[in-house]
């Protein structure tokens, strides 16, 4: 057994951030891994979650957005970051995992709709559409989760 065996995995900080705009959610084929995926990536040393998460929006998508979670305490001291709406930890590859905060979020008034990120595959689907592209698991439960919670009537 080598030494990084007996220590465990190594782990990577990710953030994931499922997008919701007039209840359609913003989705790419991942180039290496061939599922579709929300805008995310790795927390890079020194930087926040949430400013992650914008990052890494505005780099794929070409969007700002903002990140909804619940508000946080009304009170003076630290500041408050954005609650992820979950965190999970997630196999990469034999001795690495990453730990996954998922966001949700909205882009930034005003907005009309237009893409102009690095990820050519990025798009707006609807529910259906969604559903359609042949999901993960998780990724289905993301996706309705989100428009559930995002969507517009």
């Amino acid at each position: 057994m080598t030494d990084s065996a007996a220590s465990g995995p190594t782990r990577d900080f990710a953030v994931s951030v499922f997008v919701v705009w007039r209840s359609l959610v913003l989705l790419h084929r991942h180039r290496k891994l061939g599922i579709w995926l929300p805008p995310g990536g790795h927390v890079e040393p020194g930087e926040l979650p949430d400013d992650a998460a914008t990052r890494e929006v505005m780099e794929e998508a070409g969007i700002a957005v903002e990140l909804v979670g619940p508000p946080p305490i009304d009170a003076s001291g630290p500041r408050q970051l954005v609650r992820p709406r979950g965190v999970q930890l997630e196999f990469i590859t034999t001795g690495h995992e990453h730990i996954d905060l998922v966001y949700l979020g909205r882009p930034a008034a005003p907005y009309d709709g237009a893409l102009a990120g690095e990820e050519a595959t990025m798009g707006w689907y609807d529910l259906p559409a969604a559903l359609g592209l042949g999901l993960t698991p998780e990724m289905d439960a993301w996706v309705r989760l989100a428009v559930a919670e995002l969507g517009e009537g």
